[in-house]
């Protein structure tokens, strides 16, 4: 959509005080114009998030996350809702457009399809840290992607989901998900997921920090490598740009990586590199808040 700010209709306007109110920043722009779906008969009517739900449905089906059983009534089925969010480039443009099937954790009861659900996430302070660090040595820091990253936990309760809106089989429609991994929205999923990944990473020699235990650490003679886990969200910085790029292809081969370059967003914090440092706003941030509780321009 062209409005009136982009095409040059609408000029600056002069207030009676003599000040000038300016256009917003193209970027705030973008965010403004650009709506999420809260469910699914909103986001089946823009082909962009039917796309992005047919994405996410063969994601699924190709990790076997779930397989078709009679439903029962001695079954804990919970239900199951589509969740969509724009990815953003750090110039605020948009990047793809997501759409997650997560499971309603809220119907799930303890101790019949769930027990233990604590799961560390990394620590801002231990952010800041390793930030500063990489910066002030020069280190390049890198931000990954884990495609569908909850479903390589491996679930250990027997877990029936209802099947997803807008995807039900046709010769089947009264059948239920039987879950074989953590999907997203189940109460264990976090913790199925961080023990997966820190599996991995102990087994190719990172050690576990005692201050945080979502900071690994991996020392080949003289380099290092720090990599930071916030759920699915990961940072890596290290001392050389060969190591750091083996053990990225290392990763590739445990799970389906997506490098998405240098770090760009990450939290809330909006990353520009420059000749001289790093640049870090929240503008992004900072607008999501005003906009949920409807302060935006009031």
């Amino acid at each position: 959509m062209t409005t009136r700010l982009r095409d040059g209709t609408r000029q600056l306007r002069q207030l009676t005080d003599g000040t000038v109110r300016y256009p917003l920043p193209r970027a705030l722009l973008t965010f403004l114009e650009t709506v999420e779906p809260t469910c699914y008969s909103q986001a089946s009517q823009k082909a962009e998030w039917r796309a992005a739900m047919t994405e996410e449905i063969n994601a699924l089906l190709k990790t076997n996350t779930w397989t078709l059983v009679a439903s029962s009534p001695t079954q804990n089925t919970v239900g199951c809702k589509w969740v969509f969010r724009v990815k953003w480039k750090s110039d605020g443009s948009i990047e793809r457009y997501k759409a997650r099937l997560v499971a309603k954790g809220f119907h799930q009861q303890q101790g019949i399809d769930y027990d233990e659900t604590f799961s560390p996430v990394i620590k801002p302070a231990t952010i800041r840290t390793v930030i500063t660090l990489a910066v002030s040595r020069g280190w390049s820091l890198r931000q990954l992607d884990v495609k569908n990253a909850f479903l390589h936990g491996i679930l250990k309760e027997d877990v029936y989901m209802v099947q997803p809106p807008g995807f039900i089989d046709p010769a089947r429609p009264s059948h239920v998900c039987k879950l074989n991994k953590a999907l997203y929205g189940l109460k264990q999923a976090p913790r199925a997921w961080f023990h997966r990944m820190s599996t991995f990473l102990l087994s190719v020699g990172f050690v576990q920090s005692i201050a945080d235990s979502s900071l690994f650490i991996y020392r080949q003679g003289v380099h290092t490598i720090y990599f930071l886990l916030y759920v699915d969200d990961i940072v890596v910085t290290g001392s050389s740009n060969q190591l750091l790029q083996r053990f990225i292809d290392t990763l590739g081969h445990g799970f389906d990586i997506k490098d998405l370059g240098p770090l760009h967003y990450f939290l809330g914090l909006q990353v520009t590199p420059h000749s001289h440092g790093m640049h870090i706003n929240q503008i992004k941030y900072a607008h999501d808040l005003l906009s949920k509780h409807d302060l935006l321009f009031q």
